[in-house]
Parts: structure tokens; sequence; C-alpha cells
């Protein structure tokens, strides 16, 4: 089976509130690919699309070339996380694995190689309902790789893993892309997908903002500009913004310049002798590059103080 989500023209409505707006992407094997988006932006309805668990008014939503209804042995062929807290609270981790495998025709051995897999061998006979939020994303990332499948969908896989759960998954994740799988992560933590996804989905009011590498999303948001530290700010604005540059200022003694190279800010500099001890090219993140594509698509948004 081809290891990839096709989702072309979804649409779909709630009342008369729109959720999808004609969402098109493909999620390709061999990478992991972000999905992104503000709260209402039509992630979790998309996922759920292509689950079969929500039919679209329009469009359709396939893996590796056939929708999800009509797969035999579905967890042999995407594996997905929606929501860590479905599981019965009475039974271990293990009886969970046990019964969604059974399901699939899947024997014992291979429930013990997941709980190894996502670090939960020593807990596999403790009751689920005991588990804290990471333990429970553990588990249900184990329940998603149960049928070794070559499509994998996580939403917010990160949330209530401490800091040495996310170091993991990060790696795993990728390992699992290295495979050859599809990997699809929802996920509101750009930190973690800056050093996780190599390619980005980014989406808005239903519909695809941008679908793009997460190297060229960076390099775009970063347009040229160049970041200053000097003690002498004012007299470096002054002489900057004099020769054409766009200068704004980011912290007590940090400016951002746009507008002229680093070499000619340099020059600059040293021939009016304003003092300065860094001028280097700046390197947006991707949290930054986020914010600029979905300013307009955010829903719900704080008043400032």
């Amino acid at each position: 089976m081809e290891a990839t989500i096709e989702v072309t023209g979804l649409r779909k409505r709630f009342g008369q509130t729109p959720a999808l707006d004609g969402m098109s992407f493909t999620v390709r094997p061999g990478h992991v690919t972000g999905f992104v988006g503000p709260n209402g932006a039509g992630k979790s309805t998309t996922m759920r699309v292509v689950l079969g668990l929500d039919t679209p008014d329009e469009g359709s939503a396939l893996v590796g070339g056939r929708p999800y209804q009509s797969l035999r042995s579905p967890l042999r062929h995407v594996g997905a996380l929606l929501d860590a807290g479905a599981l019965q609270p009475s039974r271990t981790a293990r009886n969970h694995l046990l019964w969604l495998a059974h399901s699939q025709g899947l024997g014992a051995r291979r429930v013990d190689e997941v709980l190894a897999l996502v670090g939960l061998g020593p807990a596999a006979k403790r009751r689920a309902g005991g588990f804290s939020l990471g333990m429970r994303q553990r588990l249900g990332i184990a329940a998603a790789l149960l049928g070794d499948p070559p499509v994998l969908m996580l939403d917010e896989p990160f949330n209530g893993l401490d800091p040495e759960g996310i170091v993991w998954i990060r790696g795993f994740l990728r390992s699992l892309a290295a495979e050859g799988r599809a990997v699809l992560v929802s996920s509101h933590l750009m930190s973690e997908l800056q050093d996780t996804a190599g390619h980005l989905v980014v989406v808005g009011r239903g519909q695809v903002v941008a679908d793009t590498g997460v190297a060229e999303l960076i390099a775009a948001a970063s347009g040229g500009r160049v970041t200053l530290r000097t003690p002498a700010r004012s007299e470096a604005m002054s002489v900057l913004a004099h020769a054409g540059a766009t200068v704004t200022v980011t912290d007590r003694d940090t400016l951002t310049v746009s507008g002229l190279a680093a070499e000619h800010i340099v020059t600059l500099l040293n021939r009016n002798t304003v003092p300065f001890s860094e001028v280097a090219a700046h390197r947006a993140t991707l949290e930054e590059a986020y914010l600029e594509l979905t300013r307009d698509a955010v829903e719900y948004r704080g008043a400032a103080r």
C-alpha cells in the first residue's frame, strides 16, 4: 500500500459554520509533516474526515489511494492518535492494546513490542486510569503503531510529555518517517515541530494557507533582515535610518534592520564610530513564520493590556 494521505477539496459545514472550505493537501512518505493552524482552522475535522469519523459535504480524503472505510484491517494501513484519553481506565495498558490487537488479527507479541517501543514496558500491568497525560500519550502512540502501518496521524502528541519525553518523541517521529512512512502531526508547539517536521501544512479558516518545507518557510520569514547588538542604540538607529534602512527595536540593546546588507551595516557603523558587538543575519523561528502566516485567520484573540 502506498504511504500517502490525499485530501482534495474538502468542504464541511456544522450548521451555518463552515469548518472546511476547500481543504486540499498531500502527506507524502519519508517526511514528518506538521499540520498547524489556529483554533477552529479545521485541523481536527480534517483528521476525522480522513478516518471516516465525519462525512464531508464535498471532496475526498484517501489513505494510500483508498477511502478509510474500504480498508480491511485498517490498523495495518493507518495508525491514529486523536484523543489520548479514549481508553477504558480499569484496563491495564497491556489489556487495552490486546483488545485492539485482537480486533485486527494481531497477537500478544506485537503488543509487547509496541509497549517496549514507547517505553511503557515497566508499566504494562498498571491500570491506564492511573496514567499521567504523558503516559497516556505514549499508550496512544503504541496503539497507533500496533499494525505497523505505513501511514500515521497524531493529534497533539507532545501534550503532557516531560522534557525527556519530548526529546524522545522528536527522534521517534523522525525515525518513523525515515522508514518510509507518511507521518502527519498536528501540534500547537511550533518549537517542537521546528526540530521534528521537514514539511508544513498551515491552515486557517478551513483552507490551506501554506504547503511548504520548514526550511523554506523560515528562510522566507527571515526576509533578509539583520540583527544588530549595540550599546549605542539611538546613534545606530539614526545612522542606519539615514542610509535608508528600516530599523525596529527588539530588545534594550538589539535592533532588527531591513533594507541593508550586513556588510554595509558594518561599514556604516565603523565609519560613524558607532560601537556594536554583533551583526548577524536574522533567522526567524518557525513560530514567527507561523504567526505571520495566520495573523488574519485567528478566530479568538485576547486583548493587549
